[in-house]
């Protein structure tokens, strides 16, 4: 059960941030409506939303995931892939620092986002992308491995169609993943529930468990079934407007169960 959650409010630069997909520009009025609403979804999921500021220095830094893994065992602040990102971890420390007194870090030349990274209980897929390398894997690995977490890579470079490997799998509870169809097939899942994700709606396979409800997005009603015919409880949240920044669910905010 998670019990917080940390976000950041989109800047009016947020349209500046980076993007390979060809979807128009996002209407900030919009982006600001979606946020509200998906902080909302948190809240009534029972969480404490700390909410921080619009950090103009950084037009991505509403994409908090990709700054930190937080388990209930340790948090480790990472390095993100794109240079214009760098700062964004400095910038969220001191808000991870009220809820854990120690930080582990991923150090150069590793780069790791967060976004690559999907915890499925004590087990960790770890995403090799453009944004995630190999040494910033295997230093994450050895951080996980210090606090009791197994893991094992995913190499997602060779598909075009998402940025991270959370943009095609998502672990929603129950040993269940939620995988797009053409990830499906990857032996390290071998172990898992499927729920297979078409390609017309490969976009809602990032979905997010938090604690009795699976946020996903709107727009993809196979899915949507799907999860209900499963047992999941689905929340719908309308996601357009950070879709067209290549922004899924689960990267708007930090989950976790803060320490006793």
């Amino acid at each position: 059960m998670f019990t917080h959650a940390i976000v950041r409010i989109p800047g009016t630069n947020f349209d500046a941030g980076l993007t390979t997909v060809s979807l128009g520009a996002p209407t900030f009025d919009q982006v600001l409506d979606q946020h509200q609403h998906y902080c909302q979804a948190l809240a009534e999921c029972g969480l404490a939303v700390t909410t921080l500021e619009a950090d103009l220095r950084f037009p991505d830094s509403t994409f908090v995931e990709d700054t930190a893994i937080i388990t209930p065992r340790g948090a480790i602040l990472t390095r993100p892939g794109a240079a214009s990102r760098e700062g964004e971890v400095e910038a969220i420390r001191p808000g991870i620092l009220k809820f854990f007194s120690s930080l582990l870090t991923i150090e150069a030349p590793g780069t790791v986002d967060g976004g690559d990274i999907c915890e499925a209980e004590d087990h960790f897929f770890l995403g090799i992308s453009h944004r995630t390398n190999q040494e910033g894997a295997s230093q994450l690995a050895n951080h996980l491995a210090t606090l009791g977490y197994t893991s094992s890579t995913i190499d997602v470079r060779p598909r075009t169609t998402i940025l991270h490997l959370k943009s095609g799998i998502s672990y929603i509870g129950d040993n269940t993943l939620v995988v797009m169809e053409e990830m499906a097939d990857n032996d390290e899942f071998r172990n898992f529930s499927l729920i297979r994700v078409s390609l017309e709606e490969s976009y809602a396979a990032n979905c997010v468990r938090v604690n009795d409800r699976v946020l996903v997005a709107a727009g993809f009603p196979k899915l949507t079934a799907e999860l209900s015919a499963r047992g999941f409880s689905p929340l719908i949240l309308e996601m357009s407007e950070f879709q067209k920044m290549e922004g899924g669910l689960s990267c708007l905010s930090l989950r976790f169960k803060a320490g006793d």
